[in-house]
């Protein structure tokens, strides 16, 4: 009698059940769903709309500043409009932004790495321009950027979706450093290893080896990159709208909530204590599931 052999596991399966046995990314997980969900399905339910106004300035006065209620559960704000709906749409414009930013950062510190770490002739020059990246202030950098270009920016596109691509693209462009190290030390240890150096003995093309062999074992420390570079992404965009060079007052952001809420912080700290606990839940949960990933991804902890 035969005995039938169970199929074997695939790794992806493994993965799964690493990053399953990590709490804190399990938590980190839901609450990211539970906060995409509040974001892109609560506007659907919740239909008021954030930016409105009341023409009526009598109205407007008896609307403006009112606690939590049934018809808004999280109060109005001085102009009278809706935090709840504010808080949804602000939710979708700096998730967004985290997640294209972060698209853009690991797109260019995974070119810069794998050709810094491959061709030997390119690595003194991308090092030199990463460490150059590396000594400039970031912040002073970012509003600098934002303050030449916003105007002009907005001109041309419009001032939201003007505010979206320079902001994106200013957090993107100055936060690809860490990810271009990280991917370069992979690219050194790969490249010397036994089924690189049989590619390249049997005439195999450098563009070729990269995008077969380089790139698919480096995607383990890229992902932990892109999962923590979200978490920056939102913190930066945040900081910028809070300093008043993000997004313009009527397209709000949670940063830009923050912004607003500062100067009536004493009377209504709920103005900020809402946006504010919004983006710590947001970071927090993104970093968890970053090293849930991290331990999931390295085969010596899911090896255990």
């Amino acid at each position: 009698m035969t005995e039938t052999l169970a199929p074997p596991r695939s790794q992806a399966r493994d993965i799964w059940d690493q990053f399953k046995s990590h709490k804190g990314a399990m938590i980190g997980l839901w609450v990211l769903i539970g906060l995409t969900v509040f974001v892109l399905i609560g506007p659907l339910i919740w239909t008021i709309d954030p930016g409105f106004v009341n023409p009526d300035k009598v109205q407007m006065m008896k609307l403006r500043n009112k606690p939590p209620s049934w018809a808004h559960p999280l109060g109005t704000d001085q102009l009278a409009r809706d935090v709840l709906a504010r808080m949804m749409f602000g939710g979708r414009i700096s998730l967004a932004v985290g997640a294209v930013a972060m698209v853009l950062s690991v797109f260019l510190g995974t070119l810069i790495g794998v050709l810094a770490g491959f061709y030997r002739r390119l690595d003194g020059l991308l090092m030199r321009l990463t460490d150059l990246f590396l000594s400039l202030p970031l912040l002073p950098l970012l509003l600098v950027l934002m303050f030449l270009f916003k105007d002009a920016v907005s001109g041309v596109i419009g001032p939201a979706l003007g505010a979206f691509v320079l902001v994106v693209l200013a957090i993107g462009v100055t936060s690809w450093m860490s990810s271009a190290r990280i991917v370069r030390g992979q690219v050194l240890a790969l490249k010397e290893r036994e089924f690189v150096l049989a590619a390249r003995s049997i005439g195999t093309p450098s563009h070729r080896m990269i995008t077969r062999h380089i790139l698919p074992n480096v995607i383990s420390p890229v992902m932990v990159a892109a999962a923590l570079g979200v978490a920056n992404a939102i913190i930066t965009e945040s900081v910028l709208s809070f300093l008043g060079q993000g997004f313009p007052p009527d397209f709000p952001t949670w940063g830009r909530l923050l912004y607003d809420g500062v100067g009536t912080m004493q009377l209504y700290p709920a103005r900020v204590i809402i946006p504010g606990v919004a983006i710590s839940l947001t970071v927090l949960a993104v970093n968890y599931i970053g090293d849930g990933l991290r331990d999931a991804l390295d085969p010596r902890i899911r090896g255990r």
